[in-house]
């Protein structure tokens, strides 16, 4: 019989699921999340900005020139100016729109970088997204691209230009790259609210002690 204590045997599974409790996650650097954000935000305002400039400069004001279609009748180029928000809705309103864009990217900052939402790359990034085009359609509400000549109730309107619809009686107001921007950051959003919940630290806990319970109360063998 073997005279080893019993408290010393090996047991290799045991050791390599020890070893992964006890590693700890690598802390989020919130300097790079903070980097991403911006980079993304910029980036995609700035792209916003550039495709309205050239479409514009080359398709001219709303019915100055005829559909420019990519794909007929489903996806073409035509320049338009909602002076509303989604569909038209809030005309006249550029103002409250402008107010309501200014404070959405503070809060966004806030719950980033004060509440620590960027520890999640995905909410980053989808915040990141959201930013650019607030910053694509901001730019538009504040006027900065208004003329003088230019109707007066375009000085608050957002610059579109992406066609898209199914038929003349199905078709989607026309909208442009920020748009796109906040759609699929709030889509990711979304996707983030029912589908990638963080597990509670309280349950984590809970599940990291069952784990080590059970193996406590795994029974000694004897070798022979």
């Amino acid at each position: 019989m073997s005279d080893r204590p019993v408290s010393e045997e090996s047991h290799p599974e045991d050791s390599r699921e020890a070893d992964a409790l006890s590693v700890t996650p690598r802390p989020v650097s919130l300097v790079q999340r903070a980097a991403l954000f911006i980079s993304l935000a910029v980036v995609g305002g700035i792209v916003d900005l550039w495709t309205k400039h050239v479409v514009f400069l080359r398709r001219g004001l709303p019915g100055e020139m005829d559909i420019w279609w990519v794909w007929e009748p489903f996806f073409g180029i035509e320049t338009a100016v909602n002076i509303g928000a989604v569909f038209g809705i809030g005309a006249g309103k550029g103002a409250l729109f402008a107010t309501a864009s200014v404070l959405a990217a503070i809060g966004i900052v806030v719950w980033l970088f004060v509440f620590r939402a960027a520890e999640s790359l995905w909410l980053t990034v989808a915040l990141g997204l959201v930013g650019g085009g607030i910053i694509g359609n901001l730019y538009d509400r504040l006027g900065l691209w208004w003329q003088p000549g230019y109707p007066e109730a375009w000085q608050s309107g957002v610059r579109d230009w992406i066609l898209w619809r199914i038929n003349e009686r199905w078709t989607w107001p026309n909208f442009n790259i920020a748009d796109s921007l906040l759609v699929v950051g709030a889509c990711m959003l979304l996707y983030q609210s029912f589908f990638l919940q963080p597990v509670p630290p309280a349950q984590t806990k809970s599940a990291s002690a069952e784990s080590t319970d059970h193996r406590d109360d795994k029974p000694a063998e004897n070798s022979a």
